[in-house]
């Protein structure tokens, strides 16, 4: 259950997970999550924090960093971790540019590239590096007055599990997880930065706004959105958000299945934050494509042949409309354009972020 907001949390026992690359084992010492903890409990002394070091590569180079995030989201599951941070060789990269860290969130993984940190004070570098990973995943934003609270928070929910109860069916289990844990759903959507999600799926976007300027010089067009009233536009605009998002998740195999009954909360947590992340980015992708119609139907639409066909004088109200049914059916063809995404792309655009 979660606590009130007016009473004081009691310190949450966090574990997290701290994978060291074997290659990097020596230079890091064994005494790094030691030092790591100590950071975190300066930093952060409202959580109890706990490490736990697997010296694992996890995957094989050369490989994509999405395999290393996924890899290491496997582990996490087995182990019964809240968090991991990876320390690897391998170099990051988002596209051609190389990268520091990456996180994903959702997963609950920061990746860090230890190489990128340079050659002078490596063991120093990566403390203070996965330390702030830390932060970042639980979503922690120093310039905000009650950061260290709502960190805490975020921490006493993650590592509280639900008690069991043999009668709960699935939809029953998922209302008890979402009512528990709000505070580090929003935390997990936020840190997942759900509005930049479709402005990484190039195809997607140029199928939508190419469809969108077609539909706007079809005369049809204009006569059915002018006698559509606002429910049925409304109806409209939901039902293309859908077929989007839902186009995404199945397609890219965004939803996670439990391997463990343990696992179930973890699971269920994640694909809320999912299917909440792509579900934001498709409504704010869809917002981008009403105003890019709105200027479309200006630019393009005479008001005088619009009138013509109408069979009335028109006003703003009608442009606006144009440009609502416009939106919704070139959010349609942006659902095509999804489809032509490749996976990997697709899955790394609403698991990931990254810094220099």
């Amino acid at each position: 259950m979660t606590a009130n907001p007016a009473e004081p949390l009691s310190d949450a026992e966090l574990l997290i997970g701290l994978v060291v690359s074997p290659s990097l084992s020596a230079v890091l010492g064994p005494e790094v999550t030691t030092s790591v903890r100590e950071i975190l409990v300066q930093r952060y002394p409202g959580v109890r924090w706990q490490l736990k070091m697997a010296e694992d590569r996890l995957v094989d180079p050369p490989t994509e960093t999405l395999d290393l995030l996924e890899a290491a989201r496997n582990r996490v599951l087995e182990e019964n971790w809240d968090l991991a941070v990876v320390l690897t060789e391998i170099p990051l990269k988002t596209g051609r540019r190389p990268v520091l860290t990456q996180l994903s969130p959702v997963h609950g993984v920061g990746l860090v590239s230890v190489p990128a940190l340079g050659a002078v004070h490596v063991r120093q570098k990566v403390q203070e590096t996965t330390v702030h990973v830390v932060g970042q995943l639980l979503g922690y934003d120093a310039e905000d007055l009650n950061a260290q609270r709502d960190l805490a928070r975020r921490a006493h929910q993650l590592s509280t599990d639900l008690d069991e109860r043999p009668d709960d069916n699935v939809v029953q289990f998922t209302a008890r997880v979402l009512s528990s844990n709000v505070r580090l759903l929003l935390g997990m959507i936020r840190a997942n930065q759900p509005w930049a999600f479709v402005a990484r799926l190039s195809r997607a976007l140029v199928v939508a706004t190419a469809t969108g300027m077609l539909t706007l010089v079809a005369s049809d067009l204009w006569v059915l959105a002018m006698a559509y009233g606002p429910v049925r536009l409304v109806l409209l605009a939901v039902m293309a958000i859908g077929a989007v998002s839902a186009t995404l998740i199945l397609g890219a195999d965004l939803w996670e299945r439990p391997r463990r009954r343990a696992q179930r909360e973890q699971v269920i947590l994640f694909n809320l934050a999912t299917t909440a992340t792509v579900a934001i980015g498709v409504v704010v992708f869809y917002l981008v494509l009403f105003i890019l119609s709105w200027v479309g139907a200006l630019l393009l639409i005479d008001e005088q042949v619009l009138a013509g066909v109408a069979g009335h004088p028109v006003n703003a109200l009608d442009y606006a409309k144009i440009s609502w049914l416009t939106a919704s059916l070139a959010t349609v063809g942006g659902a095509l354009g999804a489809g032509l995404e490749d996976e990997d792309v697709v899955r790394a655009a609403a698991y990931t972020r990254s810094s220099t």
